[in-house]
């Protein structure tokens, strides 16, 4: 009979492998955007599953020459129903260059992408390494999808995958090892960013009456866009931030030819999603028909998710979770957009749970704890065990 104390200590045994892969690759900017520095990341994922004797393809996904991307799929096991540990490679810009040199303090890494998300990458690995370590023998096999391009909505990484038909194919269960602070998310809000640009005409400060200044043009949009935001909010729940990034003008002296500024609108699940994404568009169809020269871009759209708590799933990863920490988890929404949508929507229960903390993903000063990148190791790998059948006794 297999017992806890296996999987464990295999893992334990792999915190200094653990430590050192994860410097590695918070070392590599897989900045997104520009997504132009995925392939060293991509390498040293290949060569550390040759290392861990785990075989694996590289799909490429089409994409510019400039950023070119592609995904990894490993397995261990053999065919069958599958369980898939799902993590993306690409981190949000950084603020400074300092951010891809890795530091350590104790039992703190800090660096872009240490707790969003190349921890759970490495936690996903060992996962593997310590079930064959241990003997466990998988009935069906456990899968390691490692994408690109999660962090602006997927459309070059799981969306291709998706739309290709190489995504949830034979699937009986997704974890994703975000940042979740310690829950566990089964759910997770719909997302409608947006870029919108109002058009004006450039023309020297001195003879401003030629030009048309698009920053003006764009006041009156903005003013129905807060309008709309605080009916939102009157409504509970509902999110819509209007300015994540502005942009305007060229120069001091010359009237601004266009003014450029984003949208991001976050759904419930009990909010109809069409109906949503309508009536924000018409607030620019409304100001069309005023006389507003503008131009709309979708920067990413992803549709609300959520899986039951009482799938044996769940039960196996909270009861993993428990035996690991000595707690069961909560289990909650997502407040933004997560890539088990792509799952979930396919009918594969999908579930987030990793070793990092959100609220200080995409900071300056993000960090995540090397034991709980051990813990989330040994949680994915009992979870495993329990779900692919293996013989273990807890």
């Amino acid at each position: 009979m297999l017992s806890f104390r296996d999987i464990a200590d295999a893992v334990d045994a792999e915190r200094d492998a653990m430590r050192a892969l994860l410097s590695a690759l918070v070392a590599i900017p897989t900045e997104n955007p520009p997504a132009t520095g995925y392939r060293p990341c991509v390498a040293l994922l290949e060569s550390t599953l040759t290392q861990l004797q785990m075989p694996f393809e590289r799909i490429d996904i089409p994409s510019p020459a400039e950023a070119p991307r592609a995904a990894l799929r490993a397995w261990l096991g053999e065919s069958g129903p599958a369980l898939c540990f799902h993590g993306h490679y690409d981190v949000v810009p950084a603020m400074s260059t300092g951010q891809f040199v890795p530091r350590i303090d104790g039992d703190t890494l800090y660096g872009r992408g240490s707790s969003d998300m190349k921890s759970g990458l490495v936690a996903m690995l060992f996962a593997a390494k310590a079930l064959r370590t241990a003997g466990v023998a998988l009935r069906g096999r456990l899968e390691l999808l490692f994408v690109p391009d999660e962090e602006t909505g997927g459309a070059l990484g799981s969306g291709a995958l998706a739309a290709a038909g190489l995504l949830a194919n034979d699937t009986l269960g997704m974890l994703l090892p975000e940042p979740t602070s310690g829950v566990v998310w089964n759910a997770n809000r719909g997302a409608i960013t947006l870029e919108v640009k109002v058009f004006g005409r450039a023309a020297h400060v001195a003879l401003q009456h030629l030009g048309t200044n698009a920053v003006e043009h764009a006041l009156p949009l903005l003013s129905r866009l807060f309008d709309f935001k605080r009916e939102l909010e009157a409504r509970g729940g509902s999110i819509l931030l209007v300015g994540g990034r502005v942009e305007a003008g060229s120069n001091f002296n010359v009237v601004p030819a266009e003014c450029r500024f984003t949208i991001d609108r976050r759904t419930d699940p009990g909010e109809d999603f069409d109906a949503e994404r309508h009536r924000l568009l018409a607030i620019f169809d409304a100001a069309r028909s005023d006389g507003i020269d503008l131009d709309v871009r979708t920067i990413q759209e992803g549709r609300s998710s959520s899986t039951a708590p009482d799938d044996a799933l769940a039960n196996a990863l909270s009861d993993s979770v428990a035996a690991v920490t000595g707690d069961a988890p909560a289990f909650e929404m997502c407040p933004g957009l997560l890539e088990t949508r792509f799952y979930a929507e396919r009918g594969v229960p999908a579930f987030a749970y990793g070793p990092g903390i959100l609220a200080v993903s995409h900071g300056p000063q993000e960090f995540v704890k090397l034991a709980r990148m051990a813990e989330c190791a040994k949680i994915y790998a009992l979870t495993a065990a329990r779900r692919l059948g293996a013989d273990q006794d807890g």
